[in-house]
């Protein structure tokens, strides 16, 4: 059987890994073996951190929201129930920049939310055939 040398695949590799590690302090960026280990540990937290950045953001929302039906005089999670009640669907990314950049248009969708607690649960009336 033919001896198969890996040196240039093996070149490949570690430049690949370098690559990636460039701007990394120190020994991390020139070295083969700390490098690899930064990449991977790099690339680990990216993974994680794309997810923390979605909770993060919705924490900021809600945040958001909370001050400005603060300021309504409502709590957040009765404006939310309550434009729930109304079947108002809009997202917490849109709510927030409502908040921030329109507080008026903010103040109508507070009052909208009133509107239906304010009421009460609607009775369903019982339906009967004309023979009864």
């Amino acid at each position: 059987m033919v001896r198969v040398r890996s040196a240039v695949s093996a070149q490949k590799r570690k430049k690949r890994v370098l690559k990636k590690a460039k701007g990394q302090f120190g020994h991390r960026s020139t070295r083969y073996r700390q490098a690899k280990r930064s990449v991977i540990k790099g690339l680990t937290y990216a993974f994680r951190d794309r997810k923390v950045k979605k909770r993060e953001f919705k924490r900021l929302w809600i945040i958001r929201i909370n001050a400005a039906c603060q300021e309504a005089g409502v709590t957040y999670s009765r404006f939310m129930n309550g434009l729930k009640k109304a079947n108002i669907d809009i997202d917490r990314k849109v709510l927030s920049e409502l908040a921030v950049s329109s507080p008026g248009a903010f103040k109508k969708l507070v009052n909208l939310s009133k509107e239906p607690a304010s009421e009460g649960p609607k009775k369903k009336e019982k339906v009967t055939g004309p023979s009864e």
